[in-house]
């Protein structure tokens, strides 16, 4: 074993030592009033940035690019990693979370442009979002350089997901679907890991998203309006 993850089985140590009756009302079954989709990605601490230490509260998923679907005999679907706890837990709230600088988008923006070649695995996760980002990256104005253009891409892939659960048959209308971007690189106004609010169940004007939350209306944020 390499000494890094020793360091970690050490701070699980400490871990388990804090939770020992957390888990006392969880054991048998869960009711998370959300399920959060992020990017499988180091820099997003996906319970940390919520402040989230409570088992059962948060169901999280995560793979590259904050995707919700995948592929099965019969077609795209969506994911079951998502579905699950609206299923069969009662979870009324779904929240895509994108994050600034995120790799799978770079990598599919620059599969569509230019072409790159990945192992297998990479490749069919590429495939799942090239659908999503292509008419985003056809929309992109002459004048952004690389960076802007993959941080509005990072939005136009959140807005994309959203659309995707909001327009399923298999997510009921009573879930709300929101999609957030979580700033690590000062692209927002606001402070280094905080989550911005960009779309609500399909909405993402800035203004209109501020009347109908003022309570939030800080956190809302876009960088672009396409």
């Amino acid at each position: 074993m390499r000494d890094d993850f020793i360091e970690m089985l050490q701070r699980n140590s400490d871990h388990a030592e804090s939770f020992q009756t957390t888990f006392d009302d969880v054991q048998d079954s869960q009711r998370p009033d959300v399920v959060t989709v992020c990017c499988s990605d180091s820099r997003v601490l996906q319970d940390h940035m919520w402040g989230n230490d409570e088992p059962g509260r948060v169901f999280t998923c995560g793979n590259i690019g904050n995707r919700v679907v995948q592929r099965t005999e019969s077609g795209t679907a969506v994911s079951g990693d998502v579905l699950y706890p609206v299923e069969h837990t009662g979870t009324k709230t779904i929240v895509v979370v994108g994050h600034t600088g995120c790799g799978a988008v770079t990598a599919t923006y620059d599969d569509l442009t230019d072409g790159v070649s990945e192992p297998a695995g990479i490749t069919h996760c590429l495939e799942l979002l090239k659908p999503f980002l292509e008419s985003g990256v056809e929309r992109l104005p002459d004048e952004v350089d690389r960076t802007d253009a993959i941080n509005r891409l990072v939005e136009y892939n959140v807005d994309r997901q959203v659309e995707f659960l909001a327009e399923s048959d298999d997510v009921p209308r009573d879930v709300d679907v929101i999609g957030v971007v979580y700033d690590f690189q000062d692209v927002y106004s606001g402070r280094r890991g905080d989550v911005h609010v960009i779309n609500v169940n399909g909405e993402t004007d800035v203004d209109a998203l501020r009347e109908e939350y003022p309570e939030v209306e800080s956190r809302i944020e876009r960088r672009w309006e396409y």
